[in-house]
């Protein structure tokens, strides 16, 4: 088996047939900032992320992004999937987050694979089932959800294990899709509260057991 395939856990079980579609494929390095696609673009290939992480942005009229989902090793793209399997084009942008190391798989290939592999497409549909429960989670949440705890969600899922998350509030307001005008008065009400410290560049939590009880009223 291709050494890549067999260091990836979520493809370690294809067929031969389809291990063999994809041992001519070499595994690229892609810088970190890196844009992957564009709204507009065509989706000319799958990837399949073997390291590092990809952010997906969607943005409105008014220029205000929202940050769609990420995509790590294991997890895909819903917008390449429409595009590579409907061709339907990318309506958002993708940025590496980090460094990545990623296999491209051109759109001929990947069809003999769904067509072929029960063990790709399974791979396939169940990633991709799973980002789409993510992305209605994410519309939930902006639609019901109060900018406060909003917020708390993405501080308690994104700080270290000393409390600290590092974000500018332009980047909250991203993930959580609110204005940063907006997102900094909540930020500074919530110091005011006690529940956090709010630094240049980073947030750090002072009562998470608060700030979690915040969170949990969602």
């Amino acid at each position: 088996m291709v050494e890549w395939i067999e260091r990836t856990s979520f493809l370690k079980s294809l067929e031969p047939q389809a291990v063999h579609l994809l041992e001519a494929l070499k595994p690229m390095h892609v810088p970190a900032r890196t844009v992957l696609f564009r709204p507009g673009d065509t989706a000319a290939h799958f990837v399949i992320v073997l390291s590092g992480r990809i952010s997906v942005y969607l943005t409105g009229r008014t220029g205000r992004e929202l940050l769609l989902y990420t995509v790590a090793p294991g997890e895909t793209c819903v917008q390449t999937t429409l595009g590579v399997m409907g061709g339907a084009p990318y309506t958002g942008e993708a940025v590496a987050d980090t460094d990545l190391v990623a296999v491209m798989v051109p759109s001929g290939p990947f069809s003999a694979l769904m067509r072929e592999s029960d063990q790709f497409r399974s791979f396939v549909f169940r990633a991709f089932a799973d980002r789409l429960a993510d992305v209605t989670f994410l519309l939930e949440c902006v639609a019901f959800l109060k900018v406060e705890e909003r917020i708390a969600m993405a501080l308690l899922s994104r700080a270290d294990s000393e409390g600290c998350v590092t974000t500018t509030h332009q980047e909250l307001a991203t993930i959580i899709g609110s204005a940063r005008e907006v997102v900094s008065r909540r930020l500074d009400t919530m110091a005011a509260r006690g529940l956090i410290d709010v630094e240049r560049g980073q947030i750090r939590i002072l009562d998470r057991a608060k700030l979690a009880q915040l969170a949990e009223t969602a």
